[in-house]
């Protein structure tokens, strides 16, 4: 057995993933209220995220491709759906006819690729407005998909976490087609959608930036949870002295004599250079600010305030998504996705 401790590792919080879904299943209104664990559970690990959610009543999950539904078919029970955002190429197609997932058909060549397969229950993509996957709207999407057995129409917001006119031209649209198109559900709303209102809920919501702790709009502020905690294992402690510069460039140079934890951690394992001179990590409450420059493996965290942190001890980045994401100028998602294989995954 491997006894090897990485020297960096994420914290994370099950309950705070569990009280994130039921908040998003509320908000749902009737809808049922699915998940996308595509990215590996957005980079926490899917397996894992598919088991607690289940167990909260969570039934259907969305991954990106085939190699991803592969990894969590044997785990999916009868009562359990599976959908594969990126549809079928003609690669797939052996592995698609043999899964119990689902593929999501959103161009005329899938569509004719599963008819003339033969292949069984699926679900639809049509575009609304954002121009990436999908059916045109305003095609004869009843007729080009006439005769498939579809289990869900689905469509994906463009922007609904900002106040715009975008959305509700979308809703307008993909609401137009529920009287032609013989599906079982409609979904429309992803984890922004879902804190615009009942409206955009359809029969199914698929959210997934806010199951981890991201904040889509500020109707999420106070009700979703930080899930994510990365935490670094310091390597040296050292004094500084007054005048000195800290990390590549000696973009930081001290004032005054100062202690130096350098901790493991850097651009290599997600933690990129927006943090640089800008980032904080945090021990027993007390705020320690990330000096110079983050480099591949390593950063630099002043301790002049935390007398007994010693080599060997553990830090916590601050990584309160939507504030990181206004820290470092990166995105929600990319501070999640980000997050590399380096570190070690604790849930408790």
């Amino acid at each position: 057995m491997n006894s090897f401790v990485a020297p960096l590792r994420l914290r994370l919080d099950g309950d705070a993933l569990l009280a994130n879904w039921r908040w998003l299943a509320k908000r749902s209104g009737g809808a049922a209220c699915g998940a996308a664990i595509k990215a590996d559970g957005y980079g926490l690990g899917a397996t894992e995220i598919l088991h607690r959610l289940t167990s909260a009543g969570c039934r259907d999950f969305f991954v990106s491709n085939w190699a991803e539904a592969a990894a969590l078919e044997p785990l999916m029970d009868d009562g359990l759906s599976l959908s594969v955002l990126h549809g079928v190429r003609v690669d797939d197609m052996a592995t698609a006819l043999a899964s119990r997932a689902r593929p999501v058909l959103s161009t005329p060549a899938q569509v004719a690729r599963w008819k003339e397969a033969g292949g069984g229950a699926c679900d639809i993509m049509v575009d609304t407005g954002m121009n990436r996957l999908g059916l045109d709207w305003r095609a004869d999407v009843a007729s080009l998909i006439e005769g498939l057995e579809i289990e869900t129409l689905m469509s994906h917001l463009a922007s609904a976490d900002e106040d715009g006119p975008l959305s509700t031209a979308q809703l307008a649209r993909f609401a137009s087609l529920r009287p032609s198109v013989a599906a079982r559900r409609f979904s429309l709303a992803n984890s922004a959608g879902i804190c615009l209102g009942s409206d955009y809920s359809f029969d199914l919501t698929r959210p997934g930036l806010a199951l981890y702790g991201g904040v889509p709009r500020r109707e999420g502020a106070g009700h979703l949870n930080q899930v994510v905690f990365p935490q670094a294992q310091i390597l040296q402690r050292r004094r500084v002295p007054a005048g000195d510069s800290i990390g590549y460039n000696a973009t930081h140079r001290v004032g005054a004599d100062t202690e130096v934890a350098v901790i493991n951690l850097g651009y290599a394992d997600g933690y990129l250079r927006g943090f640089s001179g800008r980032g904080t990590a945090c021990i027993d409450g007390a705020q320690l600010p990330v000096l110079g420059r983050v480099s591949m493996d390593l950063i630099a965290v002043d301790v002049t305030m935390a007398r007994d942190v010693t080599e060997g001890d553990w830090l916590t980045m601050d990584y309160a998504l939507d504030e990181a994401a206004r820290t470092s100028g990166l995105s929600q998602y990319e501070l999640l996705t980000g997050l590399g294989p380096r570190f070690d995954r604790i849930w408790h």
